[in-house]
């Protein structure tokens, strides 16, 4: 028996018992579905998660204040000189611009709604490195820095609560913490970041913010932000920073009071992140696949047990073992394989569908179906059905055609 007429008796087998077929891909199916999807929503949450944090710039360079590697409790704050020590071109030539910024959480009012959102003191070249655009408005100024201004801007997040829009708002006045801030300015969406919603949040002079509303001691800064020159020198520039607040904090090297995050490193952390997640959710999936390769094992052995007879009569017309082998693996291989493709179809649908809800939530999060994904779903329920469909399949070849033909 040639390999085509295995196939065509095994497809002959299978439908004429088309339910039983029907229930026992039905492990198979649900198996590789999961999988398709969870591999699918696991590479769209990393293009996601990578290109959220790499529209921010590849050259850009977070500092922050404490170091969860050390145990040093005499951590000294980030200061505005600090800032303006590393635009120094002697001490680090890399470095364009760096801009401290200060932030915390406020309730913001207009008339009797309220919000309560992200406060951030800024400088204009921190809007602008940061890749922040305007949808209306100039935006903050270095007039406003100078002069201490009482004016925002806001998010599209903040406005609409505020206002239930986020058009024609320049003008307006907001009350943060009781204080009037006149609006200059409503940004343009960004969506969802590592640390929540771009869009939630509200712009003030970083002069304003220090001097009434985020007070610091000794000029502390929250975080300072570094453009580096280029993506290819973030390293160098990462380097020269740690080197100036190691000299201006008298810290040893080991013992900083300080971490410097670049874009690519966090664009690498959450990479490996996503990676190590999607392989867990795909391995948990998996486990389903092998629920449905027991359910093939067990109808097959079924099968063996109500054609023993056939068999039987087949093995006294002169069919070898290796036919009767082959014949039973060929269905349970087909078993598997409908069922993979079946599932193939199923785990895309789930995956469009969880597009399509997080597209409604206002996230532009797109699960990715791929090539490997399919590939790898199909060739594991294929193989997984030759591996549990061997037993039953050498268990009929077995068999000794007067015992078999004796069988009731």
């Amino acid at each position: 028996m040639n390999i085509l007429e295995a196939f065509l008796e095994a497809l002959e087998t299978l439908s004429a018992n088309k339910l039983r077929s029907g229930l026992t891909i039905l492990g198979i199916v649900i198996g590789v579905a999961a999988v398709i999807a969870m591999l699918a929503i696991g590479e769209g949450a990393q293009s996601y998660i990578t290109g959220t944090i790499s529209d921010l710039g590849t050259n850009l360079i977070f500092v922050v204040s404490g170091n969860s590697r050390n145990e040093n409790r005499n951590i000294k704050p980030l200061t505005e000189m600090d800032a303006k020590a590393m635009v120094d071109s002697a001490l680090a030539p890399d470095v364009l611009v760096a801009e401290p910024y200060l932030t915390t959480r406020m309730q913001v009012t207009y008339g009797s709604e309220k919000k309560n959102t992200s406060i951030d003191g800024v400088t204009p070249n921190y809007v602008r490195i940061s890749n922040y655009e305007y949808s209306e408005g100039t935006g903050l100024t270095e007039e406003h820095i100078l002069g201490q201004a009482s004016v925002a801007v806001v998010g599209v997040d903040v406005a609409d609560k505020l206002f239930e829009r986020h058009e024609g708002l320049v003008g307006e006045t907001i009350r943060i913490q009781g204080q009037p801030f006149r609006i200059v300015g409503v940004l343009k969406p960004k969506g969802g970041g590592m640390g929540g919603s771009q869009d939630d949040l509200v712009m003030i002079p970083f002069s304003t913010a220090q001097s009434r509303l985020i007070r610091r001691n000794s000029s502390a800064v929250d975080a300072i932000v570094v453009q580096a020159a280029s993506a290819e020198t973030v390293n160098k520039a990462t380097e020269d920073i740690s080197n100036i607040l190691r000299t201006r904090h008298r810290s040893p090297v080991g013992s900083d009071d300080f971490q410097v995050i670049s874009q690519q490193s966090a664009v690498s952390m959450v990479s490996s992140i996503t990676n190590v997640l999607t392989v867990f959710l795909g391995g948990i999936a998996a486990i389903s696949l092998l629920v449905g390769g027991i359910g093939i094992m067990n109808i097959m052995l079924v099968s063996v047990t109500e054609r023993t007879r056939e068999i039987g009569l087949r093995k006294a017309l002169g069919a070898k073992k290796s036919d009767i082998l082959i014949q039973f693996l060929v269905e349970s291989a087909l078993l598997s394989l409908f069922g993979g493709i079946i599932g193939i179809v199923l785990g895309w649908l789930i995956a469009f569908v969880v597009g399509k809800v997080a597209a409604a939530t206002g996230t532009e999060f797109t699960p990715e179906v791929g090539l490997n994904a399919i590939l790898l779903a199909t060739l594991f329920s294929t193989a997984v059905g030759l591996f549990f469909g061997i037993y039953p399949a050498n268990r009929a070849a077995s068999l000794q055609p007067v015992e078999a033909l004796r069988h009731e």
